[in-house]
């Protein structure tokens, strides 16, 4: 794409988004954002804090969500910012901040997956738990889970270094959709495929687990009662994975609706708008306190630090 239509895309989307006046969806979100990025750093001492913790399989499934959650706000709200002052950055800086951005996000979805798989493994089989996911081989799991999901960003971005002519270009626009057709990707095809195929294989894998668990769990009697432990933690568990998922789907829905020509400006911006501002921070602000809520040790590690902090405060009045 050359700088002319590059400047005539940008021109278009800041034209339609001040038109529409959505800049009220960018306060909301820039506080949702602070917010979450106060209560996400909680949860985290709490857990690297406590050795009982950091030796479960789960809490350390839980830190690394939060810290994939917190990496994806710091760059999105980064890129809500820019847009929003219209600042001009280099591309190179706007390029690593989507991919960036996109494997934190990757991550995400990947390590809630392996929480499932997690429960669905403890339940299914209980005695041989502790050895199927030890902590050493849960945190070799993170890693490469991590590798893996930097792997596509990383060889799109080095591809597109190497056939960029202009090295030096700055964007006013920083965002995934624009950027690919600001990297030259003419054919799109296997960034469908790749956004596409992870979430259908995270999705099956999801359902499979669940129904099993539900199948193993069924004539244990905790299904009964209709404000059941389970029932609550299926039904919070299956709203937090919805949201995490649901961005994704749309963002698969707004990379179809780029290059299509009757589809309009504005409706392709309000689309890219909630899904930034909105969808994409939902699951973001809700995680921390769900995860309080549902694992207590979290909370009563919480509050052990809390009374840890009191009571030097207490002895230096007194």
């Amino acid at each position: 794409m050359s700088s002319t239509l590059m400047l005539d895309l940008e021109k278009k989307w800041f034209e339609s988004f001040h038109k529409l006046h959505l800049e009220f969806l960018i306060i909301p979100a820039v506080v949702i954002t602070l917010a979450t990025l106060l209560a996400n750093p909680v949860l985290l001492t709490c857990i690297c804090l406590s050795r009982a913790l950091r030796q479960e399989t789960r809490y350390l499934l839980v830190a690394n969500t939060l810290m994939a959650d917190m990496l994806f706000l710091i760059f999105n709200l980064t890129t809500m910012i820019y847009n929003t002052v219209r600042a001009q950055i280099p591309w190179r800086v706007c390029e690593l901040i989507t991919a960036v951005s996109v494997i934190a996000y990757c991550c995400a979805i990947l390590t809630v997956t392996l929480m499932v798989v997690d429960t669905y493994t403890a339940v299914r089989w209980p005695l041989q738990y502790h050895d199927i996911l030890p902590p050493a081989r849960t945190r070799r799991i993170l890693v490469g889970m991590w590798v893996l999901a930097a792997v596509y960003p990383f060889i799109v971005l080095i591809l597109m270094e190497i056939h960029r002519s202009n090295s030096h270009e700055k964007v006013r626009v920083c965002l995934a959709l624009i950027s690919f057709s600001f990297l030259q990707i003419k054919d799109t095809l296997g960034i469908h495929i790749f956004f596409f195929v992870a979430a259908i294989i995270c999705a099956i894998m999801i359902c499979y687990c669940y129904v099993r668990l539900y199948m193993v769990t069924r004539t244990q009697g905790i299904w009964q009662s209709r404000f059941s432990r389970a029932r609550v933690t299926l039904l919070a568990h299956a709203v937090l994975l919805l949201l995490y998922f649901a961005p994704g789907f749309v963002f698969i829905v707004e990379l179809y609706l780029f290059d299509r020509k009757d589809i309009s400006q504005e409706l392709r911006v309000w689309i890219n708008t909630a899904n930034v501002c909105v969808f994409m921070l939902l699951p973001r602000a809700l995680a921390p306190y769900l995860y309080g809520m549902r694992y207590r040790e979290i909370s009563d590690t919480l509050l052990i630090l809390v009374q840890r902090n009191r009571r030097p405060s207490q002895n230096t009045v007194s």
